[in-house]
Order: structure tokens, then C-alpha cells, then sequence
């Protein structure tokens, strides 16, 4: 069950990457063994997510422009890019969450329109990274907490399908992160939750019902 939410959550992450590339016009592929992006992704964007375990390090970064500053989502955390030029730049864990009966807390807010996006990339701290494609691709939503006086305080991005939802670039600007975890899972309570966080971001999705699957590694090129 965990091995398979691992490759679940390896898998809709890298359908994320792939959307996000194609929000700012680059193609990416897919195949059995990994999603590549072939020119240097966006940033804080992998340029290669592995899909399964064992993958040739060589043939994977000759998908990709591996030169400084490129970055590989080492999925199952049994690669070594060091004899590459890369270095580990951070570890982390796979989560899931599997369909859960409606919690009390409130959901979140989708955001819908360019203005709305703007101001949550602003409060997020991505820039020009969120494009409005993103609002019109199906299988992602964009969505925002605000407070009593209507200050968006915190936020995620949910992408996938009904079934299961990736979870991403959760934020808050307030001193319970627990909070936003509630609210996304309050938002689609029917669904499975796949993503991945590191220490310390890792403690709030815990507290929430969320269980880690298995380890994963980012590579970069220094």
C-alpha cells in the first residue's frame, strides 16, 4: 500500500512539473522511466522526475540540459549524481492521505481570476512563476485561505483528478500551519492526498492524518 501511494504521489508530482513547464511553454516527456523537461525548468522546478526505481543516472541526464543549476527528483532516493557534478540539495518524504470522512474545519477558497492570482503568487513569493494557464487547466486548483478582514494569509495548489490530488506550494503567513493542511484536506475530503515535505514542513502535515510513504532525494547541479 505505502510502496504503491510512493509511486502515486512520484507520479502526480510529475504531472505537476509537467503542467507548470507548460504554463511557461515548455514541452516536456514522459515515459516508464521518468519525466524530463528538455531546456532548464522553472525556477524551484525539477528538470527530471524519476518514475520508478532503478534508473540509469546517464540516460536520465542526457534528457536533460545538466549543466549548472539543473535539478533531478530522485523519487526513490537510490540514485548518486555526485560523479555528475551534483550534490544532494535537500531530502524529504512522500506523503499520503487516504479518503477521509468531511472534517469540521472550513475549505479553502479557490482563486479564479488573473487579479486573484496575482495577489495569491504575491503572498505565495512566486512571482511570474504561476501563470493564468493554470486557472484554465482542469486539473489544478489554485486555492487560498484569508482571514476575517479578507487578507489571504495562506494558501495551496491541488492537481490531479477526483480520485487523487497532489498537494503543493501549501503557505501561511499566520503561526498555525496546521490550519492550511485542515483546510485542503476540507476542501476535497473524498479524495486521496499525495505530495511530498521535509523537515521541519513535514511536522504540521503529520498532525493532520497525513502518513509518509517513503524518502525521496533533489540533486542538483552546483
Amino acid at each position: 500500500m505505502l510502496k504503491d501511494a510512493r509511486a502515486a504521489a512520484a507520479r502526480n508530482n510529475a504531472e505537476w512539473c509537467d503542467i507548470v513547464c507548460g504554463s511557461h511553454g515548455l514541452t516536456g516527456r514522459t515515459d516508464a522511466e521518468a519525466w524530463s523537461v528538455p531546456r532548464r525548468s522553472p525556477p524551484w522546478y525539477p528538470d527530471a522526475v524519476t518514475l520508478r526505481p532503478g534508473v540509469d543516472a546517464e540516460a536520465l541526464l542526457a534528457r536533460i540540459d545538466a549543466g549548472p543549476g539543473a535539478s533531478v527528483k530522485d523519487s526513490f532516493a537510490d540514485l548518486d549524481l555526485s560523479g555528475y557534478g551534483f550534490r544532494v540539495l535537500f531530502n524529504a518524504q512522500w506523503i499520503h492521505r487516504p479518503p477521509a470522512k468531511p472534517p469540521v474545519d472550513a475549505p479553502l477558497t479557490p482563486v479564479g481570476t488573473p487579479d486573484e492570482l496575482a495577489a495569491w503568487a504575491a503572498a505565495h513569493g512566486g512571482a511570474d512563476l504561476f501563470r493564468f494557464a493554470l486557472l484554465t487547466d482542469p486539473r489544478v486548483r489554485v486555492l487560498a485561505r484569508h482571514d476575517d478582514r479578507g487578507v489571504l494569509t495562506g494558501g495551496a495548489v491541488l492537481s490531479g483528478n477526483d480520485g487523487r490530488y497532489g498537494v503543493s506550494n501549501l503557505f501561511t503567513h499566520t503561526d498555525d500551519p496546521l490550519d492550511i493542511w485542515h483546510g485542503v484536506c476540507a476542501t476535497v475530503p473524498a479524495a486521496a492526498l499525495v505530495g511530498y515535505e521535509s523537515t521541519p514542513d513535514l511536522t504540521p502535515a503529520l498532525s493532520a492524518g497525513i502518513t509518509p510513504t517513503g524518502p525521496l532525494r533533489v540533486w542538483q547541479n552546483a
